[in-house]
């Protein structure tokens, strides 16, 4: 199908839809007609044929097993880097289009300054799989509408609309194939770029009472085509990330019809619970037909208990913006960020750490330092995250625990200065005990009775943020 741009010119008193939009809908732009067409449906799900239908629990297990993620925020926004017209705007970054009020005209005029250079997949790639990362999930377009991939349903991408000119989903999608990294997708499902669906609420494009009456034609003939564009070219795809449910025309039954037609492209991919409306499935609930979605997204937070009977994914900054802003200087320690992934592993969740690159395509010094420094502990430490279990036995005051097979990881933050460490154990004997940094695997000298076991620690700590000491429990037969 031949690329159809849009644009939208907005006055005082009415929104005038450009001639290309018309001819968008005239020339018979539907999805019957492009990339989400039947026929490129059925190619699509023959590719699957013969692949056994999984349960969710066999979709889920590579996911589980990650527990550590790498969140990309990156686009258009990256080029005013939180700044318009000489002042600094308030919010996130990536939100600067609607905080500042710019207007599509002037905000398109981003694209051709857009020009990243130093981008490099494989560096990308090479810096996460390093820090112990084992999927990615980059925003494949956020809300300003903007595409990072080669589309063939609008000119408003990366390949059309910038002088940079190159398919960077598919150098990642070759990157992460090469390093064995999971690729995945944000996606948002609202767009303050095409006139269908948020476009006229300017200058507040984040109304979210107003109700577009061309919403439906902007998901059938614009959204779910781009969606098959992504699931069919750059996959397999590991998650599907939506955002933006919160907008009017949004619905829990659009949500799961939206659920279904991504499956059936991709029966393997896993979605979160975004994909529906007011982000359920982060209460506890047990059911996943009870709401859209695979997993919960608790926001910048960790639950207190995690989110049990429940899978779910804390998603996090390292400073206070998900998209770049030049004067952000208000970055999370790597002691906060080791622990935060620790405590998050210990509940039973995942940890997706974001990172904002740069409008060259670099990611921020400050965020590659941390990273290489969270890699040096997990390439120490990275068998009491990956695979692992929540805590058995709750958040003792001395640090964390994770669980994997019969070995229960005691990730110890406050070193005991007495040398001795209580660990509960209602669970059965145990059967050595050893410091994780250790790779002669020293027994450590250690008492249970009483329902806990007493460990006797050496005097300093192997790592001052975590040092990790495995309990191995007795095999029963």
């Amino acid at each position: 199908m031949v690329k159809t741009g849009y644009r939208r010119w907005i006055t005082v008193g009415a929104v005038v839809v450009s001639l290309l939009v018309a001819l968008y809908i005239v020339t018979g732009c539907t999805q019957e007609a492009g990339v989400g067409s039947v026929e490129n449906k059925s190619l699509a799900k023959a590719g699957a044929a013969g692949t056994k239908e999984l349960t969710k629990d066999e979709r889920m297990a590579w996911w589980r097993d990650a527990r550590f993620g790498m969140f990309i925020h990156w686009g258009l926004y990256a080029v005013p880097a939180g700044t318009y017209q000489g002042e600094r705007v308030k919010g996130i970054g990536e939100w600067i289009m609607n905080n500042a009020k710019i207007p599509v005209e002037e905000y398109e005029k981003f694209a051709g300054k857009f020009n990243p250079v130093g981008f490099n997949a494989d560096e990308w790639v090479r810096l996460a799989k390093n820090a112990g990362m084992k999927y990615i999930v980059i925003t494949s377009k956020h809300h300003d509408g903007f595409c990072l991939w080669d589309s063939k349903v609008t000119s408003w991408d990366i390949m059309d609309a910038t002088p940079f000119q190159r398919d960077l989903l598919m150098e990642l999608s070759k990157a992460c194939q090469k390093h064995s990294v999971k690729l995945c997708f944000y996606h948002s499902i609202m767009d303050w770029h095409h006139p269908d669906a948020q476009a006229p609420f300017y200058p507040n494009y984040n109304d979210t009472k107003k109700s577009n009456p061309n919403f439906d034609r902007y998901v059938e003939t614009y959204m779910k085509p781009q969606l098959a564009e992504l699931l069919t070219n750059y996959g397999p795809i590991g998650v599907l990330w939506f955002d933006g449910e919160w907008i009017q025309d949004w619905t829990e039954p659009k949500g799961k019809a939206l659920y279904d037609y991504v499956r059936d492209l991709q029966p393997t991919i896993l979605v979160n619970n975004r994909v529906g409306k007011g982000r359920k499935g982060m209460e506890g609930l047990s059911k996943s037909d009870e709401y859209a979605g695979d997993f919960g997204t608790p926001e910048q937070q960790v639950p207190a208990t995690g989110l049990p009977g429940v899978d779910w994914e804390t998603c996090m900054t390292m400073n206070d913006t998900w998209g770049y802003k030049s004067y952000d200087s208000n970055w999370k320690s790597t002691e906060q960020l080791i622990r935060t992934l620790v405590d998050v592993a210990s509940k039973g969740g995942n940890f997706l750490l974001n990172v904002g690159p740069l409008p060259e395509g670099l990611i921020p010094e400050a965020s590659v330092q941390r990273l290489k420094e969270m890699g040096q502990w997990m390439a120490v430490n990275s068998e009491s995250i990956h695979g692992t279990t929540a805590s058995p036995f709750g958040r003792p005051a001395w640090g964390r625990c994770t669980a994997k097979g019969n070995k229960r990881y005691l990730h110890v933050f406050d070193w005991p200065k007495d040398g001795r460490l209580e660990v509960p154990l209602a669970e059965g004997a145990f059967d050595k005990v050893y410091l994780l940094a250790d790779k002669k695997q020293t027994k450590l000298p250690a008492i249970a009775g009483e329902g806990k076991v007493t460990i006797s620690l050496p005097e300093k700590a192997p790592d001052a943020i975590d040092s990790v000491v495995v309990l191995v429990l007795k095999q029963h037969e």
